[in-house]
């Protein structure tokens, strides 16, 4: 956590507890991330003591940053704070009510937008499933999950291959919820993911982010999932709501990467202690797809090519992330 001389004044305790969750990833997830920030610059407006709107507007701003220096991977972190500030600085306040207001009504709008996001996801995504499809997913994706409940509902998809995603095995998250919808779900191993695929006819991941050149960012193993499906000419779909979109890179390499070191996500304790002085232990987060190994990216704004990812930016931002 940022030292204390460093906070903007008068910070509420609930402020500083949700950045903290999001730093150290107690609150997980690029929706439940960006739905978490949002609820902290709301708690922080009602929280200003002051009649004074420039000093209002500054404290706001410096809100903005500490929370964004919580998780430097997030796209959808700052993406929710843009969302939010935005409208502040459009409103052009007069007194501190006024920005108040603007704020807490941002940030309202945006976690029901972002709820009914997913929901929208999913009615859009089933669309792309045919009956008797057989499908694999990797780690949990809100989004993901909300498209094959939807394509089960459809009476389209009944069967899941679900991996196991290591270092910190999400997929067992992913195989209860879709097993809570009814589907009838096939755990593997990461390992196993080329040797499943000649019975699977569709793919579907969630994303961290989406790159202005239309490559994913998500858990590690989402691009040899990709390659596999590319090998046998299975249709690969990442579903992302827009504001996971990113406009500040060209490349999903330019997002920084999380490699992390603690021995025990690899192997018990007891095993590593043999290895101690000859073997390190590095397990990154996240890996990059290719645009060109994705089909279709399935969004609340519609289904689109990878490619269109600058358009989304363009509607989305108003910036070209060309500029």
């Amino acid at each position: 956590m940022q030292a204390p001389s460093d906070l903007p004044r008068d910070l509420p305790k609930e402020v500083l507890e949700i950045r903290e969750d999001i730093r150290t990833m107690r609150i997980r997830g690029a929706g439940r991330i960006a739905r978490a920030a949002a609820i902290a610059l709301s708690k922080a407006a009602a929280a200003f003591v002051g009649n004074d709107a420039d000093e209002f507007a500054k404290y706001m701003e410096e809100t903005a940053a500490f929370l964004r220096g919580a998780r430097p991977t997030a796209v959808s972190l700052p993406n929710a704070i843009s969302f939010v500030m935005r409208r502040l600085r459009e409103v052009g306040i007069a007194t501190v009510e006024e920005g108040r207001k603007a704020v807490e009504e941002a940030a309202k709008e945006f976690v029901e937008y972002s709820e009914r996001a997913v929901d929208e996801i999913g009615e859009l995504g089933a669309r792309r499933f045919r009956s008797g499809d057989v499908v694999m997913t990797h780690c949990h994706s809100s989004a993901a999950a909300a498209v094959l409940a939807a394509a089960h509902r459809a009476g389209k998809v009944d069967r899941v291959y679900v991996k196991e995603t290591r270092p910190r095995l999400q997929g067992l998250i992913a195989a209860r919820v879709l097993a809570d919808a009814g589907l009838d779900v096939i755990l593997i191993p990461d390992s196993a993911v080329r040797y499943f695929m000649k019975d699977v006819d569709r793919v579907i991941v969630g994303a961290d982010a989406v790159a202005a050149n239309g490559a994913v960012v998500n858990k590690v193993g989402t691009s040899v999932v990709a390659l596999a499906a590319k090998e046998a000419r299975v249709n690969f779909y990442v579903a992302a709501e827009t504001y996971k979109f990113s406009f500040e890179t060209l490349t999903g390499e330019l997002v920084p990467q999380v490699v992390l070191s603690d021995a025990s996500l690899v192997a018990p304790p007891r095993r590593m202690a043999r290895l101690t002085g000859r073997a390190v232990v590095r397990a990154p987060v996240f890996d990059v797809t290719p645009a060109e190994y994705i089909d279709a990216i399935i969004t609340e704004r519609g289904v689109i090519s990878p490619y269109a990812a600058p358009l989304i930016l363009l509607e989305e931002y108003g910036v070209s992330a060309w500029d």
